[in-house]
């Protein structure tokens, strides 16, 4: 069986790689049960973080490794929170805190129009010159109040283009199908397919 690190220590995203690479004959390791240290996230964009991610990751177990660099953009905050959507309320911010800060940050408008980004990069080694990298994201607009427990980071607060519930309210299937990282994770597959990746 294949063993890829995942560079999070995120429960969830942990689950959701899980399920969704299952198939492939692939084992998603946390990079947290290998003993590897967070890095810091200095880029300025997805891309560059989700490789810092990535290139760390595989350095240090010497597995393949796979990143994923996700936020939340809201039009009205110009792109806010972007890079900073996990540490919005400060570093080692809650989920809870990040999305009270986001929801009085809209207190008032109602112009709420946001999306998901997801970039997934996909490292064979840590010098790896030509990563694969994908990237996709989910239309929706911010709620007035947090609803449902079934999800992570901003999904009680985000409701899907496609629902008139937040995402926290939709099944894993149901949400794996729609987000910005099933659908990142969608291509990533299909591109490792194309390369031989999996045996």
């Amino acid at each position: 069986m294949n063993k890829i690190v995942l560079a999070s220590g995120n429960k969830g995203k942990l689950k959701e790689f899980s399920e969704l690479m299952a198939d492939y004959g692939v084992e998603i390791l946390a990079q947290s049960a290998l003993n590897v240290a967070e890095v810091p996230e200095t880029g300025t964009t997805f891309v560059e973080n989700a490789i810092i991610k990535a290139r760390n990751a595989a350095e240090v177990t010497g597995h393949a490794a796979i990143a994923d660099d996700s936020g939340l953009e809201v039009d009205f905050l110009q792109g806010a929170p972007g890079i900073y959507s996990a540490r919005y309320a400060g570093e080692g911010a809650k989920d809870e805190q990040n999305y009270t800060k986001l929801l009085n940050a809209l207190d008032g408008q109602t112009q709420r129009s946001a999306r998901f980004q997801c970039v997934l990069v996909y490292m064979r080694h840590a010098k790896d010159p030509t990563p694969i990298i994908c990237q996709a994201s989910w239309e929706g607009t911010i709620g007035f109040a947090p609803q449902g427990d079934n999800g992570h980071g901003y999904d009680p607060i985000f409701i899907p283009a496609e629902h008139e519930c937040p995402a926290a309210e939709l099944s894993s299937d149901e949400k794996n199908k729609l987000s910005h990282r099933g659908k990142a994770l969608v291509l990533l597959i299909e591109a490792m397919k194309q390369q031989g990746i999996f045996n």
